[in-house]
């Protein structure tokens, strides 16, 4: 097993996050490119001196869609159940592996990720999801942070495919005058207290840049009544070029998280997504805590 070192600065840096955030929920699997999104959660749950919730959940594809023609019996489906199990249990010594007797839960379950993860956040303060490549995955075993977003009514904190260690010295804040966007900066309060500087950027068109600074003003003296120490940017741009911008600015000054609210909506069993959003999960260059 392995040992982890203790880094005592950042434990001390998310002290202002501990009592927010008791409880993080993860979704794990054995497969090595999902390991980023485990090492993050369970790095992140030290810091925070918080319990981590590990889900091992997959579900066999209902044999009518797997098998249009029938031809699959009962002992494929035995095989198919045997394999999933092995793959649980892999995901379970993950699990204690990367916890290495920290505050941890283990829970399995046979279904979709993404709904285990939705209906069993109920119990959690903050999902840990992404962590490996967004690209043509079967959703019976890979949770969809998307969905996740959208459907469970808790801030999903998305790590970029590599993972990495979340420091939040500095952070950016997407801002729009919105109902996502407040839910975001309210869910986001905990790690923005942890934070040396926060900016706030709302990227607009030029008919609009004179509208927005009173209401980034209210928005940086509500962070003040909290300790947050705020300062904002407006970008004058289309809203297709919002994402490379809200980049370009954390690239700037060096943050390593966006906070954002997640825009989109579910039609006829597909996810949409609004543009930004959209561009923030399709091209991950850094950690991003969505709420809806």
């Amino acid at each position: 097993m392995s040992t982890v070192v203790h880094d005592a600065p950042a434990r001390s840096r998310f002290t202002a996050a501990r009592s927010a955030w008791r409880t993080i929920i993860t979704h794990v699997q054995p497969d090595p490119e999902a390991q980023p999104r485990l090492a993050v959660a369970a790095d992140l749950a030290r810091k925070l001196d918080a319990t981590l919730i590990g889900l091992g959940a997959e579900m066999l594809q209902p044999i009518a869609a797997s098998d249009p023609y029938g031809l699959l019996g009962g002992e494929f489906v035995s095989a198919m159940l045997e394999i999933m199990q092995t793959n649980v249990d892999r995901a379970g010594e993950a699990f204690r592996q990367a916890v290495d007797g920290g505050r941890s839960e283990w829970l399995t379950v046979q279904d979709q990720p993404a709904e285990a993860v939705t209906r069993l956040s109920r119990g959690a303060d903050l999902i840990v999801a992404g962590g490996s490549p967004l690209k043509d995955r079967d959703t019976y075993r890979w949770c969809d942070p998307g969905q996740l977003i959208l459907q469970s009514g808790r801030p999903v904190l998305v790590a970029p495919p590599k993972g990495g260690t979340l420091a939040a010295e500095a952070v950016v804040v997407a801002w729009k005058d919105s109902r996502e966007a407040r839910r975001a900066l309210a869910d986001s309060l905990p790690i923005l207290k942890c934070a040396d500087e926060v900016l706030l950027v709302e990227v607009c068109g030029k008919d609009d840049a004179d509208d927005v600074a009173p209401h980034h003003a209210a928005v940086i003296a509500h962070l003040a009544t909290h300790g947050v120490t705020a300062r904002s940017r407006v970008i004058q741009a289309g809203s297709a070029e919002a994402a490379g911008h809200l980049q370009s600015e954390a690239n700037a000054i060096g943050a390593d998280l966006i906070v954002a609210g997640g825009y989109g909506h579910s039609r006829l069993g597909e996810w949409v997504f609004g543009g930004l959003t959209a561009d923030l999960l399709a091209y991950p260059q850094r950690f991003v805590l969505f709420s809806h």
